[in-house]
């Protein structure tokens, strides 16, 4: 039977809901706090700009409505200059590059560090174990398009709508954020390399 592998991303409904006020959650909250910020959405005839705005503010509570994976250093969603279309750039914390792992003889016995961990959580190095010992923090960087079919359209402009409408479009790409990392993610963890 195949188990699931780790998710690299969810929202915190339950946290949300629990630590919200006047029955709100905490991003309904913040939406409706921060609603100049949608102002450049309003009627877009894309979902892009709007959708993007919504991740934006959702990734930046603390603790965040959108939650991600302890190797997900940071993710961000936006209209590509290119051509209006939903992207991501996300960086995630990695092994080190099989061709450094071959062999050790590049440390030269300097005593090389890969990323901290504390309490199974990856950390930057302080400054004094920088000065103990070199670090190589290896970091892969994504970035990819996403598709639009599920996201809510725009609203007209800052009504009872846009709430439930950023939930939604935060709903929509923490999914398909998932679906294109977490078998990558999945991968990082098992720490060997896939069947052919």
């Amino acid at each position: 039977m195949h188990m699931p592998g780790p998710r690299a991303f969810w929202i915190d409904e339950p946290f949300d809901r629990e630590h919200g006020a006047d029955g709100r959650g905490r991003y309904e909250a913040e939406v409706v706090r921060r609603i100049d910020e949608f102002a450049d959405t309003w009627g877009h005839i894309a979902p892009v700009t709007f959708a993007a705005t919504a991740w934006r503010l959702a990734s930046e509570l603390s603790p965040g409505y959108v939650r991600w994976h302890r190797r997900i250093i940071s993710a961000t969603c936006l209209a590509s200059p290119w051509d209006g279309s939903m992207t991501c750039a996300v960086s995630m914390i990695s092994r080190w590059p099989a061709e450094l792992t071959w062999t050790r003889q590049w440390q030269r016995d300097r005593g090389w560090r890969d990323w901290p961990q504390l309490f199974g959580q990856y950390t930057t190095p302080s400054d004094q174990d920088v000065t103990r010992s070199p670090h190589l923090r290896a970091v892969l960087q994504v970035e990819a398009p996403l598709p639009l079919d599920d996201l809510p359209p725009a609203p007209d402009g800052p009504d009872a709508s846009v709430a439930p409408a950023a939930r939604r479009a935060v709903t929509v790409l923490a999914r398909e954020l998932n679906e294109l990392l977490a078998p990558m993610i999945g991968q990082l963890e098992a720490g060997v390399p896939a069947d052919s």
